[in-house]
């Protein structure tokens, strides 16, 4: 059994919507923050004397659309590499799942390493990005440590990842507020295309995304927190926007999530600088320099509780964790 460890990520500008929902390529480019709090492992192994790929997550077998996802998937690494056996999979999450903490990314950045190895191939970095994407589109980061942009091309072999500063040598951290971890109602995927199809501000989501992607890349290379900070922020309320203005509306904010805007926004008035950013869920995640953090883990955990806040700093991309 071959086993990879894979890290969430973070959009700080994000892909929200679909141009090709069976190679699941994107609309607009995007660009991330990897995890090093939140990860999966995931064993593969293509094995003799099974009828069927055996599925365990977090010590449970699953069944139904999650099993299917996973059976899909495997059966793409099947056909690239030309094995006939199925598969074992036992996987760990270390992230709640479907709570808008980017467990796909992980859990498919893992399985897309582990399989593909196990299945003897041996493929290069962007390759691996190519076929993570295939199981979850933001996957396709979770390749790469640091901040990763991803292309998002026009068909397979165009729509891939790749780092913009792997090896982060200044002080960006990120606090998830853990708000609720609970499944979410609306799923991302069909939030997405409720978005691309009813909402009439999609057009202008793609100018300020284009736009974003630009002035992301510049505060990078400056290394300017503050900027990236505000770019994010900005570009979180903006993708929000297109799920209340969507036919029919939704959000996913909570009451909490109101509260931890708010909050966020309250230490920025007393000096503190931090910005915050929100996916497909409830739960808020904070953007700071480091020499800051102590403060703002006070503040906000008067409000939430401190055990509701999980530090996080860059973390790294896939690797096997066992040979």
């Amino acid at each position: 059994m071959i086993t990879a460890r894979a890290h969430t990520n973070i959009a700080l500008v994000k892909y929200w919507g679909k141009k090709d929902q069976q190679l699941i390529i994107p609309q607009t480019d995007s660009l991330s923050l990897t995890l090093s709090e939140f990860y999966t492992d995931t064993g593969v192994e293509f094995t003799d004397g099974l009828t069927t790929d055996q599925i365990q997550i977090d010590g449970q077998s699953i069944t139904g659309h999650a099993a299917d996802k996973v059976k899909n998937f495997l059966n793409l690494v099947r056909q690239i590499s030309g094995i006939n056996r199925y598969a074992k999979v036992v996987s760990t999450n270390h992230v709640p799942m479907s709570a808008g903490l980017a467990s796909s990314a992980s859990a498919f950045a893992a399985l897309a390493t582990a399989a593909s190895k196990a299945a003897g191939m041996n493929l290069d970095r962007r390759s691996l990005s190519r076929l993570a994407r295939r199981g979850s589109g933001s996957a396709t980061r979770s390749i790469y440590g640091g901040l990763v942009e991803w292309h998002r091309g026009t068909d397979n072999a165009s729509s891939f990842a790749e780092p913009v500063m792997e090896n982060l040598d200044f002080g960006i951290e990120m606090i998830a507020i853990l708000i609720n971890t609970s499944k979410k109602k609306v799923s991302s995927r069909h939030g997405m295309q409720s978005s691309v199809t009813s909402s009439p501000y999609y057009p202008a989501w793609r100018k300020v995304v284009a736009h974003d992607m630009i002035a992301i890349k510049e505060a990078i290379k400056n290394k300017d927190i503050d900027q990236i900070g505000h770019i994010a922020e900005e570009n979180a309320l903006r993708m929000h926007a297109l799920t209340l203005s969507a036919d029919p509306g939704y959000t996913y904010f909570t009451g909490d999530t109101i509260r931890a805007i708010q909050a966020v926004n309250h230490l920025r008035s007393q000096g503190i600088s931090c910005y915050y950013t929100m996916d497909a869920g409830p739960n808020v995640k904070v953007i700071y320099d480091r020499k800051n953090r102590e403060k703002i883990i006070q503040s906000l955990g008067e409000i939430f509780g401190k055990e509701k806040l999980i530090i996080s700093q860059p973390g790294p991309g896939v690797k096997i964790i066992n040979k």
